[in-house]
């Protein structure tokens, strides 16, 4: 596997650079939130990359969405929990130091629109670049 180049303080993991993705799509109102709208956008191809959260009571939600991006070819990535993604894509109160209070938790999210193109974005498309193996 190749390395990442170093920015700063070390190289970003591949959560850092979700997060960052995230935030840089939230500003230009490409996120969707939600299993409903997520499966809607899906449905309609008009996304990007689509983050789900493993940590959800019903499994028939995981399959649906994982069916979707598969038949789609749509990138997707898991993270571990719900509130995890709810704090991520904004479903939260900022509080006066900076914390994260009342968050809501989040089963999917869909990018839709990146926003800026930056060394996080760059980090995923490596990701799905070495994860993808070509056919023969």
């Amino acid at each position: 596997m190749a390395a990442v180049p170093a920015v700063g303080d070390g190289p970003m993991s591949l959560m850092e650079a979700l997060r960052e993705t995230l935030k840089n799509a939230i500003i230009v109102d490409g996120v969707t939130r939600g299993l409903r709208e997520s499966v809607k956008r899906l449905d309609k191809r008009e996304a990007l990359l689509c983050v789900l959260a493993e940590s959800t009571d019903e499994k028939n939600i995981l399959k649906l969405v994982e069916a979707l991006c598969r038949e789609h070819g749509i990138n997707l990535i898991k993270i571990d929990d719900a509130k995890k993604l709810g704090e991520w894509t904004g479903l939260c109160k900022i509080d006066k130091e900076g914390q994260a209070r009342k968050v809501v938790r989040c089963s999917c999210a869909v990018i839709h629109a990146f926003g800026t193109e930056s060394q996080a974005l760059d980090i995923i498309n490596d990701h799905f670049k070495r994860t993808v193996v070509p056919e023969a």
